[in-house]
């Protein structure tokens, strides 16, 4: 449909950019989250105590075999140390195996259903609101942020928590071997909490203006190859190179300045765990030649000092992880907490099959505020007629199919469906009986047969071939190797823009629509392929309220009613023959196309001086269907 007002939509405030995360209402996802998963993530844990179990067996062997093989020479017991160390091992790395499997399938399984659930969202949304935001960014969300999850339903969380009951149970023992050796020991400890504490603080707002960097390069990136012909017409390949150079260049300095937060945060750990071991090397010195402590006792602290700080170091990873997670769950919710048109109109009547009838009640409508488009438009179309709109470019012709169509309300008035309020009526019983064929029709990137059998998936062979032969598709593509499986190309690139044109009739034959919406239906068509598909128009249209925008006014001069549009204001309103009568806009548009399409045939050298126009008027209006 061809824009009849452009508007800036892809400009973001700061404060999108730097908006905080909201960790309450995320935590809310991630309890529904959990709980979705939570039988998977019940056997995970009795794993996981397990394999944490099983990993305390060695550690606590070192006594035994410094103070009671080694220092006792009981090498009969050494068989069963070594046997009981071997099952141990075994025993860990079993239930390793099995928890990864089953938090990873667990976490691909959340990661897959949360995709599928704002996908479900956002293809439900108002058109507003895609106006508003890039595909690209949309694409991130559904795809990157999603895969965040996978740190708090896969190992991350259950790391997370293993990290702690190892840690715990670990610092018990060291309590238990020498309490004043553990809280030196605890100071340490206390001391890399702060450093935990700070460092997520400084790294969340890091994360969350990661994902928001990646989605803006990502949509610029979706742009640029969906209108790379654009660009290369314009030589416009360095200017692209230096947009998404310079988003490249902004998400660097954000992982740089991650990276820098990660490794300070894992440099100072590490210097806390050389002040813990000098600590114990100093104090556990004087508590075994005090007599406090064994060889076995220190060297046992040692090992069980190990399984209180490396996992307090994994989870600063994880949390840093869970951290980023806790960002893209946050932007997902922003999603999911768009009102969809079903929730909108979830109180509205629903809409059975409709007779035809449109009209607008003093519909006003703005994009911006103060800035008017429509001014009090107003008309009626019968069921089953014709209404041409036509008018100079940015007369508002297009903004009123939209508010037809329902993709945008009106600031004032009514749009009424059969007597009915658009408004108060369920949009998807109404656009199931709405059919289109626009200026650049949308093609998907799969076969002519999936393009044309997307009005009406459940279609016969036999409709869809006959669907096609009226719009006389089946001309071109009986040509093709593959027939009706031949795949077409990104947005049907390798058609020609008659051959698009065509199917996209043919798409709307198939919808069989109560009403018709035709913007410029045969704009992209020479005069033979226009002369061809005359049929299957008249066929698509009889019995059908249909709306055609038309800049060639050759194609419309038997509309039951012609609509001049202009800034705004319907102007003029008749028939042809009423309209070239009154001689005013319509007439003024349809003498300057009739000199330019005559002087279109004039020999070169001939005198090209436009004569003036004389137009038969039939006796009554004719009510023949207009010749697209």
């Amino acid at each position: 449909m061809a824009n009849d007002t452009a508007t800036n939509t892809d400009q973001k405030t700061p404060e999108d950019t730097k908006k905080k995360v909201d960790y309450r209402q995320a935590w809310k996802q991630v309890r529904a989250l959990l709980w979705a998963r939570r039988y998977r993530l019940m056997v995970g844990f009795l794993l996981l105590l397990v394999n944490r179990a099983s990993g305390f067996v060695l550690p606590a062997s070192t006594k035994f075999l410094v103070d009671n093989i080694i220092g006792q020479n009981r090498e009969d017991l050494l068989p069963w140390l070594a046997a009981a160390a071997v099952a141990a091992t075994l025993v860990q790395a079993a239930s390793g195996f099995a928890l990864a499997l089953v938090l990873g399938v667990a976490a691909q399984r959340s990661i897959n259903d949360l995709r599928i659930q704002v996908h479900h969202h956002v293809s439900r949304l108002p058109i507003s609101y895609f106006d508003d935001r890039k595909s690209g960014e949309l694409m991130s969300r559904v795809m990157n942020d999603a895969e965040g999850i996978r740190n708090l339903v896969g190992n991350g969380i259950v790391q997370l928590i293993g990290g702690l009951l190892t840690a715990g149970l670990a610092l018990l023992v060291l309590f238990w071997l020498n309490w004043r050796l553990t809280l030196v020991t605890l100071v340490m400890v206390a001391l890399f909490g702060v450093l935990m504490a700070w460092g997520f603080r400084y790294l969340r707002p890091i994360f969350r203006e990661r994902n928001q960097l990646i989605a803006e390069v990502t949509g610029r990136l979706g742009e640029m190859l969906g209108g790379i012909r654009v660009v290369k017409a314009y030589t416009a390949e360095k200017r692209e190179e230096r947009i998404f150079a310079g988003g490249t260049h902004r998400l660097l300095r954000n992982i740089v300045r991650s990276m820098v937060g990660v490794t300070s945060i894992t440099t100072v750990a590490g210097l806390l765990l050389g002040l813990t071991g000098t600590a114990m090397s100093v104090v556990g010195a004087r508590e075994v030649l005090a007599g406090r402590m064994t060889v076995g006792d220190i060297l046992m602290y040692v090992v069980f000092t190990g399984l209180v700080v490396a996992p307090l170091v994994q989870i600063s990873a994880i949390g840093t992880q869970v951290t980023e997670a806790f960002a893209g769950l946050d932007r997902i919710r922003e999603v999911l907490s768009e009102p969809t048109e079903r929730q909108l109109t979830a109180d509205c009547t629903p809409l059975g099959r409709v007779r035809g009838d449109v009209a607008m009640e003093g519909v006003h409508f703005e994009y911006k505020p103060d800035t008017p488009v429509l001014k009090g438009v107003s008309f009626l179309a019968p069921a089953g007629t014709t209404t041409a709109l036509v008018g100079p470019s940015g007369g508002g012709k297009s903004t009123l199919i939209s508010l037809i169509m329902a993709f945008n309300k009106p600031t004032a008035g009514r749009v009424l469906i059969d007597g009915q309020d658009l408004q108060k009526i369920r949009l998807h019983d109404f656009r199931s009986q709405l059919g289109i064929v626009l200026q650049d029709n949308f093609l998907f990137a799969g076969t002519i047969h999936d393009n044309i059998a997307y009005a009406n998936p459940h279609a016969s062979e036999e409709e869809i071939h006959e669907a096609a032969r009226i719009a006389h598709c089946d001309e071109f593509i009986e040509g093709f190797e593959d027939g009706y499986a031949t795949v077409i190309g990104e947005r049907g690139v390798k058609l020609s823009g008659g051959q698009r044109q065509r199917i996209a009739i043919a798409r709307a034959i198939l919808a069989n629509p109560r009403l018709l919406i035709l913007d410029e239906a045969t704009s992209s068509l020479d005069s033979d392929s226009e002369e061809k598909i005359q049929d299957g128009l008249e066929a698509l249209l009889k019995g059908r309220t249909t709306f055609v925008i038309a800049h060639r006014l050759s194609t419309i001069l038997s509309a039951d009613q012609i609509l001049v549009i202009d800034d705004g204001n319907i102007v003029e309103r008749g028939t042809c023959a009423e309209l070239l009568e009154q001689g005013g806009l319509f007439k003024g548009l349809y003498d300057k196309q009739y000199r330019l399409e005559r002087n279109r045939f004039i020999n070169p050298g001939e005198d090209t001086t436009p004569e003036p126009v004389k137009v038969e008027m039939p006796a009554t209006p004719s009510r023949r269907r207009p010749n697209f």
